[in-house]
Protein backbone atom coordinates (compact mmCIF):
# COMPACT_ATOMS: atom_id res chain seq x y z
CA UNK A 1 0.00 0.00 0.00
CA UNK A 2 1.23 3.64 -0.79
CA UNK A 3 -0.82 6.04 1.02
CA UNK A 4 -0.94 9.25 0.28
CA UNK A 5 -3.73 12.16 1.40
CA UNK A 6 -5.09 15.06 -0.45
CA UNK A 7 -7.60 17.22 0.48
CA UNK A 8 -9.96 19.44 -2.55
CA UNK A 9 -11.39 22.49 -1.31
CA UNK A 10 -14.91 23.41 -2.92
CA UNK A 11 -15.61 26.98 -1.90
CA UNK A 12 -17.64 30.20 -2.67
CA UNK A 13 -15.15 32.57 -4.72
CA UNK A 14 -15.65 36.21 -5.69
CA UNK A 15 -14.30 38.86 -8.51
CA UNK A 16 -10.61 39.82 -6.72
CA UNK A 17 -8.84 38.51 -4.00
CA UNK A 18 -9.91 35.43 -2.36
CA UNK A 19 -6.29 34.71 -1.01
CA UNK A 20 -7.87 35.46 2.60
CA UNK A 21 -10.38 33.43 2.04
CA UNK A 22 -8.39 30.97 1.14
CA UNK A 23 -5.98 30.66 3.87
CA UNK A 24 -8.84 30.51 6.28
CA UNK A 25 -9.80 27.21 4.16
CA UNK A 26 -5.82 25.88 4.54
CA UNK A 27 -5.67 26.79 8.06
CA UNK A 28 -9.01 25.04 8.95
CA UNK A 29 -7.98 21.87 6.67
CA UNK A 30 -4.91 21.42 8.55
CA UNK A 31 -6.80 21.88 11.80
CA UNK A 32 -9.29 19.66 11.39
CA UNK A 33 -7.68 17.04 8.83
CA UNK A 34 -3.70 17.29 10.35
CA UNK A 35 -2.77 14.16 8.29
CA UNK A 36 -3.64 16.14 4.75
CA UNK A 37 -0.41 16.17 3.01
CA UNK A 38 -1.54 18.30 -0.32
CA UNK A 39 -4.42 20.93 -0.34
CA UNK A 40 -5.77 21.58 -3.85
CA UNK A 41 -7.85 24.55 -4.78
CA UNK A 42 -10.53 24.83 -8.17
CA UNK A 43 -9.10 26.84 -11.14
CA UNK A 44 -9.19 30.42 -11.10
CA UNK A 45 -9.82 30.68 -7.15
CA UNK A 46 -7.03 32.84 -6.71
CA UNK A 47 -8.58 35.91 -7.79
CA UNK A 48 -11.27 34.78 -9.85
CA UNK A 49 -12.35 34.85 -13.50
CA UNK A 50 -11.81 38.80 -14.54
CA UNK A 51 -8.85 39.13 -16.91
CA UNK A 52 -8.11 42.77 -15.55
CA UNK A 53 -6.33 40.36 -12.44
CA UNK A 54 -3.95 39.64 -14.30
CA UNK A 55 -0.50 40.10 -12.84
CA UNK A 56 3.11 38.82 -13.48
CA UNK A 57 4.69 35.52 -11.62
CA UNK A 58 6.43 35.19 -8.91
CA UNK A 59 4.65 38.00 -7.10
CA UNK A 60 2.77 38.44 -3.66
CA UNK A 61 0.26 36.29 -4.84
CA UNK A 62 2.16 33.19 -5.07
CA UNK A 63 3.84 34.50 -2.41
CA UNK A 64 0.95 34.01 0.32
CA UNK A 65 0.30 30.62 -1.05
CA UNK A 66 4.14 29.83 -0.40
CA UNK A 67 3.77 30.98 3.64
CA UNK A 68 1.14 28.55 3.75
CA UNK A 69 2.54 25.73 2.31
CA UNK A 70 5.41 26.49 4.42
CA UNK A 71 3.24 27.02 7.51
CA UNK A 72 1.94 23.55 7.45
CA UNK A 73 4.75 21.63 5.59
CA UNK A 74 2.10 20.46 2.56
CA UNK A 75 2.12 20.50 -1.01
CA UNK A 76 -0.28 23.34 -2.15
CA UNK A 77 -2.11 23.58 -5.98
CA UNK A 78 -3.85 27.03 -6.01
CA UNK A 79 -5.79 26.14 -8.44
CA UNK A 80 -5.05 28.76 -10.97
CA UNK A 81 -4.73 32.39 -11.34
CA UNK A 82 -4.21 34.79 -14.64
CA UNK A 83 -0.83 35.56 -15.24
CA UNK A 84 0.47 38.54 -17.24
CA UNK A 85 3.71 36.75 -18.91
CA UNK A 86 5.34 37.64 -22.47
CA UNK A 87 2.83 40.66 -23.27
CA UNK A 88 0.13 37.90 -22.99
CA UNK A 89 -2.04 36.61 -20.24
CA UNK A 90 -2.27 32.46 -19.38
CA UNK A 91 -4.27 30.79 -17.02
CA UNK A 92 -1.49 29.90 -14.45
CA UNK A 93 -1.36 26.73 -12.09
CA UNK A 94 1.63 26.86 -9.31
CA UNK A 95 2.66 23.90 -7.76
CA UNK A 96 4.35 24.41 -4.37
CA UNK A 97 6.20 21.85 -2.05
CA UNK A 98 6.09 21.87 1.31
CA UNK A 99 9.04 24.12 1.82
CA UNK A 100 7.22 26.99 -0.03
CA UNK A 101 8.99 26.41 -3.32
CA UNK A 102 7.09 26.60 -6.22
CA UNK A 103 8.46 23.75 -8.17
CA UNK A 104 6.66 24.51 -11.22
CA UNK A 105 3.52 26.51 -13.09
CA UNK A 106 1.31 24.48 -15.39
CA UNK A 107 -0.34 26.72 -18.27
CA UNK A 108 -3.23 26.09 -19.38
CA UNK A 109 -3.15 24.33 -22.62
CA UNK A 110 -7.21 24.55 -24.25
CA UNK A 111 -8.25 27.93 -22.79
CA UNK A 112 -12.03 27.35 -22.95
CA UNK A 113 -12.36 29.94 -26.04
CA UNK A 114 -14.16 31.55 -27.44
CA UNK A 115 -15.13 32.34 -23.66
CA UNK A 116 -11.72 32.77 -22.19
CA UNK A 117 -11.14 35.47 -25.32
CA UNK A 118 -7.97 36.91 -24.59
CA UNK A 119 -5.99 34.21 -22.72
CA UNK A 120 -2.76 32.03 -24.35
CA UNK A 121 -2.77 28.62 -24.43
CA UNK A 122 0.28 27.03 -22.98
CA UNK A 123 2.55 24.33 -24.76
CA UNK A 124 3.97 22.31 -22.12
CA UNK A 125 2.96 19.89 -19.70
CA UNK A 126 3.87 19.64 -15.95
CA UNK A 127 4.55 16.36 -13.85
CA UNK A 128 6.38 15.64 -10.86
CA UNK A 129 7.39 13.02 -8.58
CA UNK A 130 6.67 12.92 -5.22
CA UNK A 131 9.68 11.01 -3.79
CA UNK A 132 8.43 6.83 -1.96
CA UNK A 133 4.32 8.24 -2.92
CA UNK A 134 4.22 8.76 -7.10
CA UNK A 135 3.91 10.61 -10.15
CA UNK A 136 1.12 13.78 -10.18
CA UNK A 137 -0.18 15.75 -13.11
CA UNK A 138 -1.84 19.00 -13.36
CA UNK A 139 -4.97 19.34 -16.22
CA UNK A 140 -6.54 22.63 -16.13
CA UNK A 141 -10.32 22.32 -16.68
CA UNK A 142 -11.53 22.37 -20.52
CA UNK A 143 -8.19 20.45 -21.27
CA UNK A 144 -9.24 17.71 -20.15
CA UNK A 145 -11.55 17.47 -22.98
CA UNK A 146 -8.83 16.45 -25.13
CA UNK A 147 -8.16 13.11 -24.75
CA UNK A 148 -4.51 13.59 -25.88
CA UNK A 149 -3.84 15.50 -23.18
CA UNK A 150 -4.43 12.93 -20.12
CA UNK A 151 -2.95 10.17 -22.78
CA UNK A 152 0.37 11.99 -22.44
CA UNK A 153 0.35 12.50 -18.87
CA UNK A 154 -0.42 8.88 -18.27
CA UNK A 155 2.21 7.63 -21.12
CA UNK A 156 4.59 9.41 -18.98
CA UNK A 157 3.80 7.46 -15.92
CA UNK A 158 1.72 9.42 -13.36
CA UNK A 159 -0.77 8.29 -11.23
CA UNK A 160 -2.74 11.12 -9.76
CA UNK A 161 -4.17 13.81 -12.23
CA UNK A 162 -4.98 16.90 -10.24
CA UNK A 163 -8.00 18.77 -12.20
CA UNK A 164 -8.89 22.25 -11.59
CA UNK A 165 -12.22 23.66 -12.44
CA UNK A 166 -14.16 26.66 -12.98
CA UNK A 167 -17.64 25.58 -14.97
CA UNK A 168 -20.37 27.72 -13.72
CA UNK A 169 -21.98 26.60 -17.52
CA UNK A 170 -25.03 23.73 -18.30
CA UNK A 171 -22.67 21.19 -19.48
CA UNK A 172 -21.31 20.48 -15.98
CA UNK A 173 -22.69 17.10 -16.02
CA UNK A 174 -20.65 16.43 -18.93
CA UNK A 175 -17.42 17.87 -17.83
CA UNK A 176 -17.92 15.21 -14.50
CA UNK A 177 -18.94 12.92 -17.36
CA UNK A 178 -15.11 13.56 -19.14
CA UNK A 179 -13.34 13.13 -15.49
CA UNK A 180 -14.90 10.11 -14.67
CA UNK A 181 -14.55 8.43 -17.92
CA UNK A 182 -10.63 9.19 -17.96
CA UNK A 183 -9.96 7.64 -14.34
CA UNK A 184 -11.01 4.84 -16.14
CA UNK A 185 -9.08 4.94 -19.88
CA UNK A 186 -6.01 6.42 -18.22
CA UNK A 187 -6.73 4.08 -14.72
CA UNK A 188 -5.58 6.84 -12.53
CA UNK A 189 -6.78 9.27 -9.54
CA UNK A 190 -9.02 12.10 -10.66
CA UNK A 191 -9.46 14.82 -8.48
CA UNK A 192 -11.44 16.87 -10.14
CA UNK A 193 -12.29 20.56 -7.77
CA UNK A 194 -15.00 23.51 -9.28
CA UNK A 195 -15.81 26.80 -7.01
CA UNK A 196 -18.77 27.98 -6.46
CA UNK A 197 -20.13 32.11 -6.43
CA UNK A 198 -18.02 33.54 -9.44
CA UNK A 199 -15.72 30.09 -9.19
CA UNK A 200 -18.41 27.51 -10.61
CA UNK A 201 -21.62 25.54 -9.72
CA UNK A 202 -19.46 23.29 -7.47
CA UNK A 203 -20.37 19.76 -8.05
CA UNK A 204 -16.64 18.52 -7.39
CA UNK A 205 -15.42 14.70 -7.52
CA UNK A 206 -12.85 12.04 -6.91
CA UNK A 207 -12.90 9.10 -8.71
CA UNK A 208 -10.30 6.15 -8.57
CA UNK A 209 -8.43 3.94 -10.96
CA UNK A 210 -10.83 1.59 -11.65
CA UNK A 211 -13.38 3.89 -12.35
CA UNK A 212 -15.25 4.25 -9.04
CA UNK A 213 -16.32 7.37 -7.68
CA UNK A 214 -15.39 7.80 -4.37
CA UNK A 215 -16.93 11.49 -3.58
CA UNK A 216 -18.78 13.77 -5.73
CA UNK A 217 -19.96 16.84 -3.84
CA UNK A 218 -23.19 19.01 -3.79
CA UNK A 219 -23.30 22.69 -4.42
CA UNK A 220 -22.17 23.37 -0.71
CA UNK A 221 -18.84 24.33 0.58
CA UNK A 222 -16.71 21.42 1.29
CA UNK A 223 -13.85 20.05 2.32
CA UNK A 224 -12.91 16.93 1.13
CA UNK A 225 -9.91 14.97 2.47
CA UNK A 226 -9.15 11.58 0.90
CA UNK A 227 -6.64 8.91 1.71
CA UNK A 228 -5.46 7.44 -1.56
CA UNK A 229 -3.49 4.06 -2.15
CA UNK A 230 -0.89 4.83 -5.54
CA UNK A 231 -0.80 0.68 -5.32
CA UNK A 232 -4.02 0.58 -6.67
CA UNK A 233 -2.84 2.51 -9.63
CA UNK A 234 -0.23 0.36 -10.19
CA UNK A 235 -2.04 -3.16 -9.97
CA UNK A 236 -5.02 -1.65 -11.94
CA UNK A 237 -2.33 -0.71 -14.84
CA UNK A 238 -0.73 -4.32 -14.37
CA UNK A 239 -3.59 -6.70 -13.60
CA UNK A 240 -6.44 -5.07 -15.62
CA UNK A 241 -9.12 -2.23 -14.55
CA UNK A 242 -11.68 -4.63 -11.76
CA UNK A 243 -9.48 -7.69 -13.41
CA UNK A 244 -10.38 -6.66 -16.93
CA UNK A 245 -9.38 -4.43 -19.49
CA UNK A 246 -5.33 -3.49 -19.89
CA UNK A 247 -5.78 -0.37 -21.86
CA UNK A 248 -2.45 1.07 -21.17
CA UNK A 249 -0.60 -2.37 -22.42
CA UNK A 250 -3.08 -2.20 -25.30
CA UNK A 251 -2.26 1.37 -26.33
CA UNK A 252 1.47 0.79 -25.78
CA UNK A 253 1.28 -2.50 -28.17
CA UNK A 254 -1.12 -0.85 -30.85
CA UNK A 255 -0.63 -1.90 -34.50
CA UNK A 256 -2.57 0.95 -35.51
CA UNK A 257 -1.36 4.61 -35.82
CA UNK A 258 -3.30 7.46 -35.91
CA UNK A 259 -4.04 9.73 -39.48
CA UNK A 260 -5.24 12.36 -37.70
CA UNK A 261 -1.85 13.21 -36.11
CA UNK A 262 0.31 13.10 -39.15
CA UNK A 263 1.62 15.96 -41.10
CA UNK A 264 -0.87 15.96 -44.41
CA UNK A 265 -3.63 15.04 -43.19
CA UNK A 266 -6.48 16.10 -44.93
CA UNK A 267 -8.32 18.96 -42.44
CA UNK A 268 -10.88 19.96 -45.13
CA UNK A 269 -13.88 18.62 -42.60
CA UNK A 270 -12.60 20.36 -39.57
CA UNK A 271 -12.41 23.30 -41.77
CA UNK A 272 -15.68 23.22 -42.93
CA UNK A 273 -16.66 23.81 -39.10
CA UNK A 274 -16.07 27.80 -39.68
CA UNK A 275 -14.12 29.77 -37.10
CA UNK A 276 -13.85 29.46 -33.41
CA UNK A 277 -16.20 31.71 -32.40
CA UNK A 278 -19.19 32.70 -29.60
CA UNK A 279 -22.53 32.07 -31.67
CA UNK A 280 -24.84 35.07 -32.46
CA UNK A 281 -28.28 34.77 -32.07
CA UNK A 282 -30.40 33.62 -34.73
CA UNK A 283 -27.04 32.20 -36.62
CA UNK A 284 -27.43 29.42 -38.91
CA UNK A 285 -24.05 26.87 -39.58
CA UNK A 286 -23.15 27.59 -43.03
CA UNK A 287 -23.73 24.53 -45.10
CA UNK A 288 -20.76 22.32 -45.46
CA UNK A 289 -19.07 22.39 -49.13
CA UNK A 290 -19.65 19.05 -49.99
CA UNK A 291 -18.04 19.15 -53.72
CA UNK A 292 -14.43 19.95 -52.04
CA UNK A 293 -15.11 16.88 -49.32
CA UNK A 294 -13.54 13.58 -49.98
CA UNK A 295 -15.81 10.94 -50.35
CA UNK A 296 -15.45 7.56 -48.24
CA UNK A 297 -16.87 4.53 -48.79
CA UNK A 298 -16.81 1.68 -45.88
CA UNK A 299 -17.72 -1.99 -47.43
CA UNK A 300 -18.98 -4.57 -44.57
CA UNK A 301 -17.98 -7.89 -45.96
Amino acid sequence: MTPFAIAGIQMHLNHGSNIDAMKHRVDLTMHLYPWVQMVMFSELAVYGPLLQHAQPLPGTSEAAFQEMARQHKIWLINGSMYERRDGGIYNTTSIIDPGGEVIGRYRKMFPFRPLEEGVQAGSEFFSWEIEGVGKFGILNCYDIWFPETSRQLTADGVDVILHPVMTHTIDRDVDIAISHATSAMMQSYIFDFNGLGAGGNGQSCVFDPAGRVLHRCDATEQIVPIEIDLEQVRRSRERGLRGLGQMAKSFRDRPAEFPVYQKGFDTSYLESLGPLATPRRGEQAPPANVATLPVRRSFVK
